[in-house]
């Protein structure tokens, strides 16, 4: 069972800092290793909330939700998180998607929605 991140908790920013909503995307390509209590999928968050709380003087909030693909192919845009994200972005619902590693979002850029 994957453990629950716990979002930092969100500080009163001066009025001229714009609040940024961002998600945090995880993806591991196997499904090896996955059943231990700290994984690949929890490393990669830990490494991305570090950057958004390091980030936070600049308006930058963690969403609660968790993105993770664990078991799914980088080749494909078909997964469920990734969907889910996406459907959350067209929504208005997250301004900045923070990944550990560019090929964690999709393993060929040139045909990502944009």
């Amino acid at each position: 069972m994957r453990r629950k991140g716990t979002a930092a908790a969100e500080t009163a920013l001066p009025a001229t800092v714009k609040k940024r909503r961002c998600a945090i995307y995880t993806r591991k390509s196997t499904e090896e290793g996955l059943e231990q209590a700290f994984n690949s999928l929890d490393a990669q968050r830990d490494a991305c909330e570090a950057f958004i709380a390091s980030q936070r003087a600049e308006g930058w909030v963690l969403v609660p939700d968790h993105y993770d693909d664990g078991g799914v192919s980088g080749g494909t845009l078909e997964r469920p998180a990734l969907q889910r994200l996406l459907q959350d972005i067209r929504a208005g619902q997250v301004d900045v998607v923070v990944v550990y590693k560019i090929d964690r979002l999709s393993r060929s850029l040139e045909r990502f929605p944009a």
